[in-house]
């Protein structure tokens, strides 16, 4: 009888019997993940890019963030402070600074006083320096938030809180937050794309686009403003489309066998890339070549086809939008100005200020603005008190200035405001995460429930913090 159900002489137990009937079944178990692998990798191999639908109805579905890096100085842009005018070159209050950790400024550095006249614009009257008079035509488009803060005063850990919600690396970008959502309406392009301009790349490098812990198929994808879009787009020589389909059909049948059998997403990322890859071999350069523009639009961003510049960036963000790219990055990293901040400012307007402009007006022409949310903004601003001799300011986390139009925020407002001095936020501040929040929720995400499970927990954009600010939606 014993024998029946497996137990053999001298207390022996069979093999056959442990494995059917101890820990439910090591057989049943092992069925059971072969079936949730096989169910796993029939859900990968369909295109992990595929729309999507957010929590609830969104008013934004792309999103262009124009990212100026270096740390843009709120005095001579946004944030006028007649009493930092009046008291330049006196010291700061002793009690201000107290605590205060600072970049490279010690505590004997005075304050300095805005190196611009300022006038107010619109029927908003929103306050603009006059090396803005390009922005100061769509000023009542604008949402300007001048109680910004954030953690972080040094550029790679300021650029990745911006960019990722955390100063360390390896985090999801917000892009990748947002594709990781809402997928992409595009086959041909690649949901989330990124440009830089100005005189160096972002101090964080492509963390600042990187996908992290989430799948490779939603990084950020470089484009490059000469040439090729993307290196290597181009067939070498001798192959032509017809060879390339069928190399590429080979490859992807090894690849989907593979996934079928082992249902890692990684493999689904690459047969989606080598897909994409192929397809932008004629999209891209469509997409890319600005010459299909009418001259007064060209004219109107101050765009030159074939000439790399950040308004070139700006009108090819619109165009990339356009043709269903979910969201669109561009990089101006110019605004470090601890030293020639009035020279300085005025040569990042120069290039900037009137493609920023044109995009808000052309998207509004377009009839995209209400469905495609500009963000300008860095990952600082500046201190009132002066550095590198009297023409300079040091990065500052407590106080600066962002600008948000379309998607569904109210336009012609001014939000927060800081003290007299601009050193701290006087009232209303929004930090970096209340940001994050709010523009998940303008895409239609309740952000404390968009989620990826990594290293046994649950990580999210906005990590553990993050309020939305409900008084800058429409």
């Amino acid at each position: 009888m014993d024998n029946q159900i497996g137990i053999l002489p001298h207390n022996h137990v069979a093999r056959r019997w442990f494995l059917q009937q101890c820990g439910i079944g090591l057989g049943g178990m092992a069925m059971a993940s072969m079936l949730q692998k096989t169910a796993k990798a029939a859900s990968l191999s369909d295109d992990p890019l595929a729309p999507k639908q957010p929590h609830f109805p969104a008013r934004a579905k792309n999103v262009i963030l124009l990212f100026m890096g270096g740390g843009p100085s709120q005095f001579e842009l946004f944030d006028y402070k007649p009493t930092l005018e009046k008291l330049d070159g006196t010291l700061p209050p002793a009690d201000l600074l107290k605590g205060y950790r600072a970049a490279f400024i010690n505590p004997n550095s005075k304050l300095l006083g805005p190196k611009y006249p300022f006038a107010r614009h619109g029927e908003s009257g929103a306050e603009l320096s006059d090396q803005l008079p390009h922005l100061a035509k769509v000023v009542d488009d604008l949402c300007i938030i001048r109680s910004m803060k954030t953690d972080a005063f040094n550029h790679a850990p300021g650029q990745l809180l911006m960019s990722t919600g955390s100063q360390q690396f390896g985090r999801p970008s917000m892009g990748s937050w947002v594709t990781y959502g809402l997928g992409s309406e595009s086959r041909n392009l690649p949901s989330y794309i990124v440009f830089n301009s100005g005189n160096k790349g972002p101090s964080a490098g492509s963390s600042n686009w990187s996908s992290g812990f989430l799948p490779t198929v939603h990084s950020g994808v470089e484009f490059r403003t000469s040439g090729d879009p993307v290196l290597y787009l181009s067939n070498p020589e001798g192959i032509d489309r017809q060879v390339q389909r069928s190399t590429l059909d080979a490859v992807n049948a090894i690849n989907r066998r593979q996934l079928d059998l082992v249902g890692d997403p990684e493999i689904a990322t690459r047969i989606s890339s080598y897909e994409m890859a192929f397809r932008m071999q004629t999209s891209a350069p469509e997409a890319m070549d600005l010459n299909n523009e009418p001259a007064h639009v060209l004219e109107q961003y101050g765009a030159e086809p074939g000439k790399a510049s950040f308004a070139n960036n700006c009108l090819l963000a619109r165009r990339l939008v356009q043709r269903g790219v979910r969201f669109v990055q561009l990089f101006h990293e110019s605004w470090d100005q601890h030293g020639g901040l009035k020279n300085g400012i005025a040569n990042n307007c120069k290039a900037t200020d009137q493609a920023c402009a044109a995009l808000i007006a052309d998207l509004k022409q377009q009839g995209m603005l209400d469905e495609t949310l500009v963000i300008w903004g860095g990952e600082f601003g500046r201190t009132p008190m002066v550095q590198g001799g009297n023409d300079g300011r040091d990065h500052h986390p407590n106080s600066f200035s962002m600008w948000l139009a379309g998607g569904g925020i109210k336009p012609g407002i001014t939000h927060g405001s800081t003290d007299e001095l601009g050193f701290n936020v006087g009232e209303k501040p929004v930090h970096v995460h209340d940001l994050h929040a709010t523009i998940l929720h303008l895409l239609g995400f309740n952000h404390k429930q968009l989620t990826f499970r990594f290293q046994g927990r649950d990580y999210r954009l906005t990590d553990v913090h993050g309020e939305i600010v409900k008084e800058i939606l429409a």
